[in-house]
């Protein structure tokens, strides 16, 4: 069963004697603590797009244990960070040591600053820097300074990792064994996942995503779809994605991605081979299967184009 936790008001004091160098915006958005497992907790964010609820639509988890708390994912803003912070004081107070970042997009990453000023270890896959060292990633954060401004602002920073992950890493921690997965490019330029051994719980970042269409931006969708059909699904409890409900069906959840992905391919691979435009491919397709998935309008179309482009570069290779 999921247990919802709520939030005291005390736990907002404890974050500002905890960071005070950083200028956080309080936000007001609706965020329950949901236990997942004997150690896992998480928070889900809406299925909306990147700058609704304040910037709350991605999920994060922290995983309790005796020695300490890692943190998987640091959420979309410094203010969704500390809100998260305050959920957890509800249930330990042990420290936070470690975030493991999934992969380097917006919406996972902006919260990092809050848990370093606390002194957590930040880790994160081989690839980070392949956004982070691009212009993008600048263009991106002064778009998010306007678009979800006050809690994304001119105190907001993108930090480096301290630890960078490029092989399958075990380590243990208060008793709790845990497994990374480095996966290399699939949903963006470095994707991790992380495995609560114990629990037998998956956190999968965007390898997964539940109830709602992908986002394939610059993706390697081949290698994507790859990943998905190696997944050893058989002994996980729960799988919790980088967006929308925790999957109780581990299997469902993958075939849905994996659907989703498999047929956008397809049919954009056939399109490729006759060197139809993609406006032309784009209309010539039924996309009513995906139609009623949240975030279709807002993020289908352009999932669509850029792997028609990434076909294109494949088919010249």
């Amino acid at each position: 069963m999921l247990l919802i936790i709520s939030l005291s008001s005390c736990a907002n004091e404890y974050i500002k004697s905890q960071s005070p160098n950083l200028s956080i915006p309080k936000s007001h958005v609706k965020m329950d603590l949901i236990k997942l497992s004997e150690h896992v907790y998480y928070v889900q964010g809406s299925s909306g797009v990147a700058t609704e609820n304040e910037g709350f639509i991605s999920n994060t988890a922290a995983i309790i244990t005796e020695e300490g708390i890692i943190v998987f994912d640091a959420l979309g803003t410094p203010s969704l960070a500390s809100l998260f912070i305050q959920k957890i004081r509800e249930v330990s107070q042990q420290p936070i040591v470690k975030v493991i970042v999934s992969h380097y997009h917006a919406d996972h990453i902006y919260g990092l600053s809050v848990f370093k000023e606390l002194g957590a270890e930040i880790i994160a896959p081989l690839g980070y820097s392949d956004y982070l060292d691009l212009p993008i990633a600048n263009q991106r954060l002064e778009e998010r300074r306007i678009s979800l401004a006050p809690w994304v602002n001119e105190t907001t920073k993108i930090l480096r990792p301290d630890t960078v992950i490029e092989t399958k890493t075990s380590f243990a921690l208060g008793g709790i064994d845990f497994e990374i997965n480095y996966l290399g490019r699939a949903h963006s330029d470095g994707d991790l996942t992380l495995l609560v051994k114990q629990d037998k719980v998956l956190l999968s970042g965007d390898l997964i995503f539940e109830g709602r269409i992908p986002f394939t931006g610059s993706a390697n969708t081949k290698h994507w779809l790859e990943l998905l059909e190696q997944i050893d699904n058989s002994t996980l409890h729960a799988l919790l994605p980088g967006h929308g409900k925790v999957a109780e069906n581990p299997s469902l959840a993958i075939k849905e991605t994996l659907n989703y992905l498999k047929t956008v391919r397809s049919k954009m691979q056939f399109a490729v081979d006759e060197m139809m435009s993609f406006d032309e491919a784009y209309d010539s397709v039924d996309w009513s299967e995906f139609e009623d998935i949240p975030a279709f309008k807002s993020a289908h179309r352009i999932n669509v184009f850029g792997i028609y482009l990434s076909l294109e570069e494949e088919s010249m290779k």
